[in-house]
């Protein structure tokens, strides 16, 4: 199947902000491209949100949903964030809409939360230590991955989406069960599940509407039930807030976030954590922010408001559910990777330049947090020793220096105000100036004519242009690129003085042997008049003989 999270690399512009927001470093580069390691990542979405170029894609199953519509009875399970997605809506608005596309029926996932949020109360009374909440896919996927330590406290029982899922198909046998939500995470969920056939993110739905020219109806007095108190879930402490809560024994906090999520799994694995109900989930501020959603312009403050608002004071009612019938086991194998030896990870800091200690500046740069750990992702084969911001301004730089400084042209480079930015020391000579720092900010026209400086801003091509620079009797040949994107004009200026000298020395001797032929002819034709009356030959034919010799030595000139 198809994964649910890709990454197109065609325009990776190597900027690293995915790697650098990963929580995990779930990327990795090759060829320059960032891609995602699958059998890392918990899809949080952090890297979709974050990638300026949007080359990180969502699988698309709108085909998948219009084929089901065509075949089966199916039945919508509406993630309750929909109300702070779709802010001037309701349930009522949201299934009339929905049951244009051809679904037949549209219910609330907050049900399916009621029916969760019980089964947690009921194993907190029956005495677990630590309860950590199953409705986030991305925190049970991390915990499953990369904390199987901590995988006796997640909550054994299944997630809101899938608790609704289970409790639909008990209620509509024959029904086919989408959900419509804001997480990406869930595509994954649905992917393992029996009780969820397919998985729209709120973009998805967005994208169907349009193509169908449907509006979404909306509603300024929306219909609040008092029975819809698990409305709640998707804001932070949501979850607690819907509980019983009853167990004297047992704090109920709440972890959201990715960075604090993980740092608590890191406390329960030293365990340091007893006698807690822990609401955790990827997303900060929970499924109001999750990774579909955070595109609005919405704050978080006021997503949870209008959640708030919304939500009734006490439980949906349901078909009763048997407490084994949401029961499920968290159970994917972790993910091992080799670590390598302190020994390979050394060898590779010095193969970084990063041997010593105060080389080792941990900018975070790369999108790891130190160079340490940067050393090991390469040793893993997820990074390249180049993705090193200052060692490549540092060599560069150097480069940079090498060449100009080198080079036995002139150079200079000037803004679009003709004010020298750089200018190399070969230039400096040529123009009779002793150290480049003099010229730096000053106005070209102190040394130079500007005319071609202007007429190059203007679009005008030079190239190879010879000039004679009288003030510095230099002979020079110019070339001067108009820079558009970085708003630059860079002049290299080539010193033929000496070529040009000895050219003209050159012109001059081929002048003076003609200059000198010309004299020997009109001095000897009468000597060579008689030579030829005595040979026999007309002096016109003598004569050709000579301007041939006088034209050959011309053709040097």
């Amino acid at each position: 199947m198809e994964r649910c999270l890709t990454s197109k690399t065609d325009n990776c512009k190597n900027c690293y902000k995915c790697i650098r927001s990963c929580p995990i470093k779930a990327i990795s580069f090759e060829n320059n491209r960032a891609s995602i390691i699958h059998e890392d990542c918990v899809l949080c979405g952090t890297c979709y949100n974050v990638c300026p170029s949007k080359l990180k894609v969502i699988r698309n199953d709108l085909a998948k949903v219009k084929q089901m519509l065509k075949d089966d009875k199916v039945i919508v399970s509406l993630a309750p964030s929909f109300v702070s997605y779709y802010e001037n809506s309701d349930i009522d608005c949201m299934s009339e809409t929905l049951k244009k596309l051809g679904f037949y029926g549209v219910e609330e996932t907050a049900i399916g939360a009621t029916i969760v949020k019980e089964a947690y109360d009921r194993l907190l009374n029956e005495g677990r230590d630590v309860l950590i909440s199953s409705c986030c896919h991305s925190v049970n996927t991390l915990i499953m991955k990369h904390y199987p330590e901590c995988k006796q406290y997640l909550a054994d029982v299944l997630s809101p989406m899938c608790a609704h899922g289970e409790n639909i198909k008990k209620r509509h046998e024959d029904a086919k069960v989408v959900f419509i939500g804001p997480c990406i995470a869930k595509k994954d969920e649905g992917d393992q599940s029996p009780y969820v056939d397919a998985v729209l993110t709120f973009e998805e739905l967005d994208q169907w509407l349009n193509e169908e020219n449907i509006s979404l109806l909306t509603t300024e007095n929306k219909k609040k039930q008092e029975r819809s108190k698990a409305r709640l879930f998707p804001t932070g402490g949501g979850i607690i807030r819907t509980m019983e809560c009853s167990s004297k024994k047992h704090s109920y906090i709440v972890v959201d976030g990715m960075n604090e999520v993980i740092a608590t799994l890191e406390d329960l694995k030293e365990g340091k954590i007893h006698n807690c109900f822990i609401e955790m989930s990827a997303c900060k501020g929970s499924c109001v922010c999750g990774p579909v959603a955070r595109n609005r312009n919405n704050s978080l403050a006021m997503n949870s408001m209008l959640i708030n608002e919304y939500a009734g004071t006490e439980d949906f009612e349901y078909s009763m559910t048997d407490p084994k019938d949401i029961a499920t086991t968290y159970d994917r194998s972790p993910i091992v990777h080799r670590q390598p030896s302190e020994e390979e990870i050394n060898e590779m800091l010095k193969k970084m330049g990063k041997e010593n200690e105060a080389d080792r500046l941990n900018c975070g740069c790369c999108g790891y947090d130190t160079c340490h750990d940067k050393a090991i992702a390469i040793l893993k084969g997820y990074a390249n020793i180049d993705m090193c911001l200052p060692l490549l301004m540092e060599k560069s730089q150097s480069l940079a220096n090498n060449i100009i400084n080198n080079t036995p042209n002139g150079l200079i480079v000037l803004d679009e105000e003709l004010n020298i930015g750089l200018i190399n020391n070969m230039m400096c000579r040529l123009v009779g100036i002793p150290s480049p720092d003099l010229l730096i900010n000053q106005h070209v026209a102190s040394i130079l004519d500007p005319t071609d400086f202007l007429e190059a801003l203007e679009g005008k091509q030079i190239f190879a242009k010879s000039e004679y620079l009288k003030e510095y009797q230099r002979y020079v040949v110019k070339t001067i690129s108009y820079d558009r994107k970085f708003k630059v004009l860079v002049c290299v200026f080539r010193d033929v003085t000496n070529e040009e000298e000895s050219r003209n020395s050159y012109q001059e001797l081929v002048k003076n042997t003609v200059s000198i032929t010309d004299s020997l002819l009109e001095k000897n034709m009468r000597s060579v008049h008689e030579i030829a009356s005595l040979l026999g030959e007309t002096t016109a034919e003598t004569k050709i003989a000579l301007e041939k010799l006088k034209s050959l030595v011309k053709s040097d000139e």
